[in-house]
């Protein structure tokens, strides 16, 4: 499959809009998310061409943004081939090289959410995800397909941090990260790091991107998705490179 335009859909899909609802990154504004129907099953042939529309998993569901009058979520990817870490990027993988990282099937592991529910207290109080729950972390980093990976990263036999990823056919989708907030590990930068550690592990799989979601320039929280270049986002349905400012 390209890397770059989805093949034709083999089937017809159907697909939900959700009522407007509270922007979670824009403040007063309003959005709406686009979801492929929740009978389909997640499986690779649609997710993989749906990924490259921009789509987005959350659990079991496939969603995008769709808001009336607003385009500020930009979806974006690292083409791995071009990708070269910066001074500081490389800094951190020197800084990181003594983690221990390993793969897993997303699975629910209670070392897994005791460290979830630690960084959701410690880090997202304020946010829509707060107070952490068993349901809430089961429904949304575990999935019982062979795509749905967790990249454990460990220090000492210590687990300092969790990557959730998908592996798709033309690159790894980045879901969700989570780390101990403890102030001895700042200086790892783990949410940075994890992201480095999926570049290298989609360059060892031969896979061409790492998607990283989606980038709003207005918001603050994502600027980091910046600092990985080159970027290319997606116009339509065909992805280009961003130019830095």
């Amino acid at each position: 499959m390209s890397s770059n335009t989805p093949r034709q859909p083999i089937r017809d899909l159907r697909f939900f809009l959700t009522v407007p609802h509270a922007c979670s990154y824009l403040e007063g504004r309003e959005a709406t998310t686009l979801f492929l129907d929740p009978q389909e099953s997640p499986g690779g042939g649609v997710y993989d061409a749906l990924a490259l529309l921009g789509f987005r998993r959350s659990g079991r569901h496939l969603y995008r943004p769709h808001c009336e009058g607003c385009s500020a979520c930009i979806s974006v990817r690292i083409p791995v081939a071009a990708f070269t870490p910066s001074r500081t990027q490389r800094k951190l993988l020197h800084r990181n090289a003594d983690l221990e990282l390993r793969s897993r099937p997303a699975t629910y592991d209670p070392e897994h959410y005791a460290l979830y529910a630690h960084y959701i207290r410690t880090r997202h109080a304020d946010g829509d995800m707060y107070p952490p729950s068993h349901e809430q972390y089961r429904t949304f980093l575990t999935l019982d397909q062979d795509y749905a990976r967790l990249l454990e990263m460990r220090l000492d036999g210590r687990l300092v941090a969790v990557a959730a990823f998908d592996q798709l056919e033309h690159g790894l989708s980045a879901i969700y990260t989570f780390f101990d907030p403890d102030a001895s590990l700042a200086r790892r930068s783990l949410g940075t790091y994890a992201v480095l550690a999926l570049v290298e592990r989609a360059r060892a799989l031969d896979l061409p991107h790492v998607y990283l979601g989606y980038w709003i320039e207005e918001c603050r929280k994502m600027a980091y998705k910046r600092a990985f270049q080159p970027l290319e986002i997606l116009e339509g349905r065909h992805w280009r490179r961003l130019i830095p400012v």
